[in-house]
């Protein structure tokens, strides 16, 4: 039940990786039509994030399996949503919705903050091992780390990893008196090659470990505060940003007609750091800054993620229905959904961007700058604007590469491990994990020759492009 929407629990993987980075009336996507009035007691398995789902007298409790493993997840406890879609909240406010399908034994789950839905399939009862305790220690948190990635992690082929020969190397290292050092240590070993910025491992005391793909950077607060003061200073000749959603959003008007709004994330926009409370921020945001005054006069709108930590792909289609008159496809996700084939996934999950109804849009020329600090909810944005009717011009360079939801398991001993699980396709079915979305137009982005030349190139290319349309 874990996704990246920077709220409550499921924030972790931000969090992990530093992350905190700078940490649409989109309604509930739609299930199997022909769903019918039944309760979703029971026990459910999803289809793909290997999860168990027991549901009963209003309450729901996750258990995270594997061939070797079953550990308990997430609980939760009913409020609300009706006979057919309850709705469940867990204590951190992160929130849950089952709903009853076509058939007695097809449901359906959907995630706060997470814009598809996942299949449930009705089973006898919770596997064997939900009865037994798990065994502790350093050889079982191994065993079921190497399990879990063997059963749920799409990329081995892509980054060139034979995952069989990572265990049978360090496997070896570790026994009942390896310390918590010794442990992480292997764990880190086994882990920096992917490159991969949604793996996290979250060890307490021991340490945090988080790697971005090389050549790049984990965006963090001392990072974005330099950088927005840069832009203040340089792009916007001292003009301060109009900013919303405790600064993460941020907004002015250049020369020309043209405009400047800047993202450093995709949640955090209140203390609350709900989806909900997220959401309206969001929208009085941008009811402030799409006026139908502005927007009849705007001549073109400039986008800036390049320092961007995330967050809810909700949020990043909720902006994009304010850029857009007419529905366009955005993505869709499937996950991973064989732990002895890695190559079978769920179902594609189709999602488009629908015109926010009743809401300022502007849906002229468009420009969006791009970096390697680029992550997550910003690449997914990104790739909700491929097939955007309007003019959209990507400047600056790749996005980091990982758009999955983030997998969240508990190992034996109390850390959590974050991967993913899920792939991000377009139309054609093709996916930017790894090497990330690329600009159609390369520009350098917040290099030392950039600032010691007192340059913007990417900020500089964009309003040259708007201002010539050609």
């Amino acid at each position: 039940m874990q996704f990246r929407n920077p709220s409550g629990h499921a924030a972790k993987v931000v969090a992990a990786a530093a992350l905190l980075a700078v940490t649409s009336g989109l309604a509930l996507p739609a299930a199997p039509a022909g769903a019918v009035s039944r309760s979703p007691d029971g026990v459910w398995r999803v289809d793909g994030y290997g999860t168990v789902l027991s549901v009963e007298r209003g309450r729901l409790q996750e258990y995270q399996t594997t061939s070797v493993s079953c550990l308990k997840g997430e609980s939760a406890a009913r409020s609300g949503g009706g006979s057919t879609s309850p709705r469940y909240l867990t204590d951190e406010g992160d929130a849950f919705t089952v709903r009853s399908g076509p058939r007695p034994d097809r449901a359906s789950l959907h995630v706060d903050g997470s814009p598809n839905y996942r299949d449930l399939r009705l089973v006898p009862a919770l596997p064997a091992s939900c009865a037994r305790e798990m065994p502790g220690g350093p050889v079982a948190a191994f065993d079921v780390l190497w399990q879990t990635f063997e059963e749920n992690y799409p990329f081995f082929a892509a980054k060139g990893i034979d995952w069989d020969a990572v265990r049978d190397r360090h496997r070896p290292r570790i026994h009942a008196g390896t310390t918590d050092t010794e442990l992480f240590a292997v764990f880190e070993e086994m882990l920096a090659p992917l490159h991969d910025a949604h793996v996290a491992l979250l060890a307490g005391d021991t340490g945090t470990f988080a790697r971005s793909r090389p050549g790049t950077v984990i965006p963090g607060q001392t990072l974005e505060d330099r950088i927005k003061a840069y832009i203040q200073e340089r792009d916007l000749d001292g003009r301060p940003l109009r900013e919303f959603g405790q600064g993460r959003i941020g907004y002015a008007d250049l020369p020309g007609g043209q405009g400047y709004l800047r993202l450093s994330a995709f949640g955090g926009y209140t203390k609350a750091n709900t989806f909900a409370a997220n959401s309206a921020e969001l929208d009085r945001a941008l009811d402030a800054i799409l006026t139908p005054a502005r927007t009849a006069r705007m001549k073109g709108l400039i986008i800036d993620l390049r320092i961007n930590g995330g967050g809810s792909d909700s949020l990043g289609l909720r902006l994009a229905a304010r850029l857009t008159d007419r529905p366009h496809f955005a993505y869709a996700k499937r996950a991973r959904n064989d732990p002895a084939d890695p190559a079978r996934f769920t179902r594609p999950q189709p999602l488009y961007v629908h015109p926010a109804a009743g809401r300022p849009r502007y849906p002229g020329p468009v420009t969006v700058l791009t970096s390697g600090t680029t992550f997550s909810a910003g690449e997914t944005f990104t790739q909700a604007l491929i097939d955007r009717p309007g003019r959209t011009v990507r400047i600056g360079e790749p996005t980091q590469g990982v758009f999955s939801d983030a997998l969240e398991r508990r190992l034996p001993g109390g850390w959590t491990l974050l991967l993913p699980n899920e792939e991000f396709l377009t139309r054609s079915g093709h996916t930017f994990d790894g090497p990330g979305i690329p600009p159609h137009l390369s520009e350098p982005v917040f290099t030392d020759e950039e600032f010691a030349h007192h340059r913007d190139s990417a900020f500089d290319r964009a309003v040259e492009v708007l201002r010539d349309p050609r």
